[in-house]
C-alpha cells in the first residue's frame, strides 16, 4: 500500500499541470510569436487560456489558427489587463499558474519544463521566478537590456526589489487564499499582489537563475513619463493598503536596480 501511495504520488508530480494565461487587445503585430512560444514548449501538460479583450484588429483571426491549442478561449470587453488576467486566473485548472501577455516570448522551449522541475523537486515552493530579457521588436534575439534580479530573501522588498512578472509562475492556492489582482490599478497591480504574497502572507518563492522570458521593450509601465509616476504611486498605494511603512530610500534603491539592468 504504502508503495502504491508512493506511486500515485511521484506520478502526480509528473502529471503536474500548468495553466498559461495570455491576455491580449489588439495585438496582432505580436500575438502570433506568443502562441507560437507557448505551444512549442516541449512540456505536456500546459492548459493554455487566452484572454482577449474584444480586440477590433486582426488579432482573433490569428488567434483562430490556433484553436486546437488553445485550451479555453474567451473575448469580451474587461476593465483593464488586470481584470483580464483575473479572468484568466478563475478560468484556470491547473496547479501551477503563470501569465504570458502577448508581447512576450519565453525564452525558449524548455522553459516550462524547468519552472515544473523545479516545482516537483520541492513541494514546499510555493512559486517560481527567473530573469529576464529586453529585446526591440526588430531582434528577439538581440538584449537591450536585462533584468537580472536575486533570490528572495528577509528585506527583498524593502531593498527595492521584485520579481519579473512575466518570469512569476505561482501556485494556483496562492490566489485561492490571498486572492487575485487589485482590478483598480492600472501599472503596478502586479507588484501589490507580490507584496501581498510574499511579504504579508510569507509565501515562499523560489529563484531560478535563468532566462525565462524576453519582453519587447515599450510596455504599459515604461512607455511614458506618465505611466511611470502612475506606476509608482501605485507602488507607493501597494505599501499602504497592506499596512506597510515605505522604507526610506526605496525609489532611490529601485532606480539604481534599473540602472544597473542596462550594464
Amino acid at each position: 500500500m504504502i508503495e502504491l501511495t508512493n506511486l500515485v504520488q511521484s506520478l502526480y508530480k509528473f502529471l503536474m499541470k500548468i495553466s498559461i494565461i495570455t491576455v491580449c487587445f489588439n495585438s496582432e503585430s505580436t500575438i502570433l510569436s506568443t502562441i507560437e512560444s507557448v505551444i512549442n514548449q516541449n512540456y505536456n501538460n500546459i492548459e493554455y487560456i487566452v484572454v482577449d479583450g474584444a480586440s477590433n484588429d486582426n488579432t482573433l483571426n490569428i488567434i483562430d489558427k490556433f484553436r486546437d491549442n488553445i485550451s479555453q478561449f474567451i473575448s469580451e470587453p474587461d476593465n483593464g489587463i488586470y481584470d483580464a488576467m483575473n479572468k484568466g486566473i478563475y478560468l484556470a485548472t491547473g496547479e501551477v499558474i503563470g501569465i504570458l501577455n502577448s508581447d512576450d516570448l519565453f525564452y525558449d522551449n524548455n522553459i516550462i519544463s524547468s519552472i515544473m522541475d523545479t516545482f516537483r523537486n520541492d513541494q514546499k515552493i510555493d512559486a517560481v521566478y527567473g530573469n529576464m530579457m529586453y529585446f526591440n521588436s526588430e531582434n528577439p534575439e538581440k538584449s537591450v537590456r536585462f533584468w537580472k534580479t536575486v533570490p528572495f530573501y528577509g528585506n527583498f522588498f524593502e531593498d527595492g526589489f521584485i520579481m519579473p512578472h512575466p518570469t512569476l509562475f505561482l501556485k494556483k492556492d496562492i490566489y485561492k487564499k490571498i486572492g487575485t489582482y487589485y482590478p483598480n490599478f492600472k501599472i503596478s497591480s502586479d507588484y501589490e499582489l507580490m507584496l501581498r504574497a510574499f511579504r504579508i502572507y510569507n509565501f515562499q518563492p523560489q529563484y531560478l537563475n535563468k532566462t525565462l522570458v524576453k519582453m519587447r521593450v515599450g510596455g504599459e509601465s515604461t512607455k511614458s513619463i506618465k505611466n511611470v509616476l502612475i506606476g509608482n504611486i501605485e507602488i507607493y498605494k501597494s505599501w499602504k493598503m497592506n499596512n506597510l511603512s515605505l522604507p526610506i530610500f526605496f525609489y532611490f534603491k529601485r532606480f539604481l536596480f534599473k540602472i544597473n539592468q542596462f550594464f
